[in-house]
């Protein structure tokens, strides 16, 4: 049996979600979905086997949630985003208090995302 996990994150403007999503992070659009062309967006991004929905359906998720993501390589990921350039966001790398390196970004509707190592 394989399970995979993939968080719904609430978002409010499909603009700034793709500048911090796509442009800062690296990800990639799977797809998006409206019911109508005026409607709120759902969507699926990507990043390796890293997945994310995006919904700015009132119901999908709550604003401020945190994701704990792991990843083998923490120093080229942080080189990777940071090269970006991103305004918003400029973490640092901390040890955390369990002894693993880890950067937190905070997207544009205070969903925060921390990235250890591991």
């Amino acid at each position: 049996m394989t399970f995979q996990t993939i968080p719904v994150l609430r978002i409010f403007d499909v603009e700034k979600a793709k500048a911090f999503y796509l442009d800062f992070l690296g990800m990639k659009v799977e797809w998006e979905h409206r019911f109508e062309a005026d409607y709120p967006v759902y969507m699926q991004v990507s990043r390796d086997d890293l997945v994310f929905h995006l919904s700015e359906h009132s119901g999908d998720g709550t604003p401020g949630s945190k994701l704990f993501v792991k990843t083998a390589d923490l120093e080229g990921l942080y080189r990777d985003i940071m090269a970006k350039g991103y305004r918003y966001c400029r973490p640092d790398i901390s040890v955390a208090p369990w002894d693993s390196r880890v950067f937190e970004v905070v997207d544009p509707f205070s969903n925060r995302i921390l990235f250890s190592e591991g």
